[in-house]
């Protein structure tokens, strides 16, 4: 028989949890290694439209538009982060009711 601990978290790990989940202007969310939802924010949810409970364990696919998928983009990224560790990207995507959002202006650093 196997047994599972249950992850406590230390009180750090629980502040930089809050603080995420907090934040309402970025859609901020953990993939695993297979491109499946891991995590999701409630800035996620405000500008994704999906609730944490309708998207967590779906593929980061859902949210590129038929062009990306047929390209093979979401694959490219998934692959380019595994072997550098991570990836960002911007570009057109898909919410929940279907309509598409531009990518987001970036500001330069200074």
């Amino acid at each position: 028989m196997t047994y599972k601990t249950p992850f406590v978290a230390t009180p750090t790990e629980e502040r930089f949890r809050l603080l995420v989940e907090g934040i309402q202007d970025y859609a901020i969310f953990l993939l695993d290694r297979s491109g499946h939802i891991a995590s999701w924010n409630a800035g996620a949810r405000r500008i994704k439209g999906y609730e944490a409970g309708e998207i967590i364990g779906k593929h980061f696919s859902t949210f590129y538009p038929q062009k990306a998928m047929d390209e093979g983009l979401p694959a490219f990224e998934l692959k380019e982060a595994a072997r550098v560790g991570r990836f960002e990207n911007e570009g057109w995507r898909v919410r929940k009711d279907g309509r598409t959002s531009p990518p987001s202006p970036r500001s330069p650093a200074t």
